[in-house]
Formats: structure tokens, C-alpha cells, sequence
């Protein structure tokens, strides 16, 4: 009898170690999945920031503007889960902010004019929500994809050598042997 009572109990202290490795495990999974989670969102807003600061530097943006723009990213989960769906959602609308900006800006640099790109900026922060329950999934699914689209400035086109080449005809190889032949005759 007594053998049975301590094979019990033995077997119970292993299930209650077991137990609490497992739990253990489960815990530390979670705080690395929430840490990765918090990683990917700092560095979207990394890389606004960062974008930003160039843009603040290129004086494209006024001061009072970089935080409204930031809180595109800052007021993201105000209203809305904390999910890996909506965390792809911020990344591609950070990745959408930051590729437009920076296109916008070489933009400017080629062609030594950032007016345009001003009067967009000022237009975008203009229509961007003043309260931050404002920042839900409407707004970022259907209303800021096309305010993003508005920050781009018409493309100019840049004179190339290539007028007198589209006027000048392709000449083929028989039709030059002939004028050749022709000349030396």
C-alpha cells in the first residue's frame, strides 16, 4: 500500500513539474510574440519618423505637422485589435507613407521646386483626424489610401535628346548598301 501511495504521489509531482514547464514555455512564447509585435510597430513608426525628420530638415513640412502625421501610426490600435492582420495593415500603410514621401522629395530635388509638395503636405494634414478615435479601420482602409495618393505631385517631364532620334527614321542595312553603291557610281 504505502508503495502505491508514493508511486502516486511521485507521479503527481511530475505532472505538476511538467505542468509548470509547459506553462512556463506557453508564458515565455507570448511575451516573445508581444515583443516581436511592439518590435514591428516601433519600427514603422521608426520609419515615419525618420522620413519626417528629412522632410523637416528639407523645410517640405512645418514643425506643428510632424506630430499630426506621426499619429497616422501612434493612434493605429486606439480603436482597432491588436492583431498580426492589423499590424500588416499598419506596415503597409507606414511602407505606402514613407515610399510616397520619399519619391515626392526626390521629386523636388530634381526639380528645385517643393511648392507643390507643400500645398499637398498642408492639404493631407488638413483632412487627417483631429481626435484620435477617429483613427479606425474606415479611416485606414478607405479614407487615407487616397489622401496618401494626393501628396503626389504631377510628374514634369524632362526635355531629352531624344526628340531628334524619334524624327530620324530607322534606316535598314539594304537601303544603305544601295545608297552606298549609288554615291560611288
Amino acid at each position: 500500500m504505502t508503495y502505491v501511495v508514493f508511486f502516486a504521489l511521485l507521479l503527481l509531482i511530475t505532472l505538476l513539474a511538467s505542468y509548470l514547464k509547459v506553462e512556463s514555455n506557453r508564458k515565455k512564447a507570448i511575451e516573445a510574440k508581444k515583443k516581436l509585435f511592439n518590435e514591428r510597430v516601433s519600427h514603422a513608426s521608426t520609419r515615419v519618423k525618420l522620413k519626417l525628420n528629412e522632410l523637416l530638415d528639407a523645410k517640405i513640412i512645418r514643425p506643428k505637422y510632424n506630430s499630426r502625421i506621426q499619429a497616422i501610426i501612434s493612434n493605429f490600435f486606439v480603436v482597432q485589435p491588436h492583431t498580426d492582420e492589423n499590424l500588416q495593415q499598419l506596415e503597409d500603410t507606414a511602407d505606402l507613407l514613407v515610399n510616397t514621401l520619399s519619391n515626392e522629395l526626390m521629386k523636388t530635388h530634381q526639380t528645385n521646386s517643393a511648392q507643390s509638395l507643400i500645398d499637398n503636405i498642408q492639404y493631407f494634414v488638413s483632412e487627417l483626424p483631429q481626435q484620435g478615435i477617429l483613427y479606425n479601420k474606415v479611416f485606414y482602409r478607405d479614407t487615407l489610401p487616397p489622401l496618401i495618393a494626393n501628396i503626389k505631385t504631377e510628374d514634369t517631364i524632362q526635355p531629352t535628346d531624344n526628340i531628334d532620334d524619334q524624327n530620324e527614321s530607322p534606316q535598314n542595312p539594304i537601303n544603305t548598301q544601295f545608297i552606298e553603291e549609288a554615291n560611288i557610281a
